[in-house]
């Protein structure tokens, strides 16, 4: 980052987030999903043996990094790698990708018997796979992240076995991605009162929704560009999950467990062609999660798969906490006419903080709705 970017770096410790340092961040790039971890990329320059001394209290897999913007968290997470770089004239420094918090669930790995028979609330089921994860029991496994008290409609029943060395982020997406499941994201922000860094996992059924206002976005206007891909390839009109393989007669051959095959009835009457998806899912050994498991795939990829971006510039009016806020899209250009005037959801942010005479903006992706 440029000395006159509206951002800062914070560098802290992953576990107690105290604050190591404030360094200068350069080429900074840094996105953020709904369901999966976000990413940052940047370079920190080292001019200066003080300067060095600094920098190797950045150590990868145990600090944290946020980007803060007018008082705002707008980005935490945990820097995983780094590359320690000199250039033919001897300019020192250190590049650093980083990965929101999510990302820790994906390096921890269940290593006990979680087994719940009695059908509890999904999103309850979300939380006690963070707390888990987080026990006194593993030393050295708490980030912090708090949990809420998100409810939904949807009971389940859930098992994972020690000794299988499920990842806690895969149990999380099984659990999302069935029939009628859930979203979730770690945010992270600033305790009003306190001033305190907070990292909070979000849970909503069937979306995350934020904000009880529409964000209104036009082109011409704070839009500045846009894309609207289809892609076919990435969608479908059946599917199937197939699930663990179960074999009690040692002499056959070991066959996988499978759903039936649900289809999209609508599409396929309407003369859509049919085209076949399949997923795997190793660990689960009950035909009725299975189940829910193709009618999950095929909720999330009927027909072609459209994922709307729009580029607009950042300003005071656009708040950090995007992920899940409703936009209105107003577009008036030669391919919409008289107009587009659609609500979409905002399901993804890539910021590219301004550089070099480059503006501050953020693409971001969208669905309906």
């Amino acid at each position: 980052m440029a000395l006159d970017t509206p951002y800062r770096a914070i560098f802290c410790d992953l576990l107690t987030d105290q604050t190591l340092d404030i360094l200068p961040l350069r080429d900074v790039q840094f996105d953020d999903y709904i369901g999966r971890a976000g990413t940052l990329s940047g370079t920190i320059p080292i001019p200066d043996e003080a300067i060095a001394a600094r920098v190797r209290k950045v150590e990868e897999g145990r600090t944290a990094v946020y980007l803060e913007r007018g008082g705002d968290l707008w980005w935490g997470g945990i820097i995983w790698t780094s590359t320690l770089q000199s250039s033919g004239r001897g300019v020192l420094t250190l590049s650093i990708q980083a990965a929101t918090f999510d990302s820790y669930a994906g390096r921890r790995r269940i290593r006990e018997d979680i087994h719940l028979p009695v059908p509890i609330d999904q999103l309850e089921i979300a939380r006690l796979l963070w707390d888990r994860l987080q026990s006194a029991d593993y030393p050295g496994g708490n980030i912090r992240v708090r949990t809420g008290t998100e409810t939904s409609l949807t009971l389940r029943t859930a098992s994972w076995r020690r000794g299988d060395e499920t990842l806690y982020s895969e149990a999380l997406a099984q659990l999302a991605a069935m029939d009628s499941g859930f979203e979730h994201q770690i945010m992270v922000y600033r305790d009003p009162l306190t001033g305190e860094r907070i990292r909070q996992l979000r849970l909503g059924a069937p979306k995350i929704r934020t904000g009880a206002t529409d964000l209104v976005f036009d082109r011409p206007g704070t839009i500045l560009s846009y894309s609207f891909p289809r892609d076919a390839t990435r969608g479908g009109t059946t599917a199937v999950a197939r699930g663990a393989s179960v074999n009690t007669n040692a002499a056959a051959e070991s066959r996988p467990l499978m759903s039936s095959e649900r289809r999209a009835d609508d599409l396929l009457n309407g003369n859509w062609p049919r085209v076949d998806l399949s997923s795997d899912h190793n660990e689960i050994s009950d035909p009725r999660q299975l189940e829910l498991m193709a009618i999950g795939t095929l909720a999330q990829a009927t027909g072609p798969v459209v994922i709307p971006e729009i580029t607009i510039r950042l300003g005071g009016v656009v708040p950090p906490a995007l992920l899940g806020r409703s936009a209105r899209i107003r577009i008036t250009d030669e391919w919409h006419s008289p107009g587009l005037d659609a609500r979409y959801r905002i399901i993804g942010v890539k910021v590219r903080p301004p550089e070099r005479g480059r503006p501050d903006t953020a693409e971001l992706y969208l669905e309906e709705a």
